[in-house]
């Protein structure tokens, strides 16, 4: 395309050469070359000078535009490479959202202003879902000790995991509870309890809790939103399990919070594939994360 227009404004192979730094057989070669392709003659040749058929001023006629469009795409892609500029979709679960992500977010703002970072929230395994669906480029999980996301679970298989953060699990009580105070509580004197359970996988990761400590917790009421989970313990209406990153943030005035055991955390990690890890916008990202998870255990 780019030959067809220095044809078309310079009149001569020769001069279209001298327009664009090739030989005069180049340009003739590739005049040959691109007939051969759409079929038909794209250049006559008049003596000295040649002209352009009507289906080589055709070609002539959309070069300016299709090369606009080749020269803009070469340079974000060239932005992107660089680090100039760039889009990363990251989606992470609430409570990470709160925490790990806005110093992250504002780490690449700083050192990377024309990367563009889209939150959207997801719990795993929806989150890990999109990674492989290609409808995110990191995602942010978590995984409790005996669960069955590890790193031989399918949900991770052929996937690049990131570690960020050992995050300890502890009991919430009401005021005025037994335990209200203790500077720690064994899961087995708990079987008495009634229970205010969070998400899916921490609900499971309770029932673990429990079976290993020789019961089945009772379990009254089950909500995603930790708010209304410490909401529901100030009230006196149960006990629960939460994560310290979500105590760090939540309002813990009207309970109290108390270490257990046996000690159980979750692990809480970044998600991404071997191919976007090679793109510098995701990859500056989740440094950001790991320096984040840094800041968040030093404080």
């Amino acid at each position: 395309m780019r030959v067809i227009k220095a044809i078309a404004d310079e009149g001569s192979f020769t001069n279209a050469a001298v327009a664009l730094g090739y030989s005069q057989p180049a340009i003739s070669q590739m005049v040959r070359r691109m007939e051969q392709r759409t079929g038909t003659a794209l250049v006559e040749r008049l003596g000295r000078t040649v002209r352009l058929t009507e289906a080589g001023q055709v070609l002539a006629r959309h070069a300016g535009t299709v090369l606009a469009a080749i020269d803009a795409a070469e340079e974000e892609v060239a932005a992107i490479a660089g680090l100039r500029s760039g889009r990363v979709r990251l989606m992470s679960f609430p409570s990470s959202s709160a925490t790990l992500v806005p110093r992250a977010l504002a780490k690449v703002k700083q050192d990377s202003p024309d990367v563009a970072v889209r939150l959207t929230e997801a719990e795993p395994p929806e989150s890990l879902t999109a990674i492989r669906s290609g409808e995110c480029d990191i995602a942010i999980a978590f995984t409790y000790e005996g669960s069955d996301l590890t790193r031989r679970s399918p949900d991770l298989e052929g996937l690049v995991i990131h570690p960020l953060l050992e995050d300890p699990v502890k009991l919430v009580v009401p005021p005025g509870h037994q335990y209200a105070g203790a500077p720690m509580v064994h899961m087995r004197n708990l079987s008495a309890e009634r229970w205010i359970a969070g998400c899916p996988r921490c609900r499971g990761h309770l029932v673990h809790l429990c079976q290993q400590a020789g019961f089945g917790p009772e379990v009254d009421f089950e909500t995603e939103d930790y708010v209304a989970v410490l909401g529901l313990v100030a009230e006196g209406l149960g006990v629960a399990l939460v994560p310290d990153l979500i105590l760090q943030t939540a309002r813990t005035d009207d309970v109290s919070v108390v270490p257990v055991e046996p000690a159980s955390s979750r692990r809480i990690f970044a998600v991404t594939t071997p191919d976007l890890m090679r793109v510098p916008p995701v990859a500056c990202t989740i440094e950001a994360l790991i320096s984040s998870a840094e800041s968040v255990r030093a404080g």
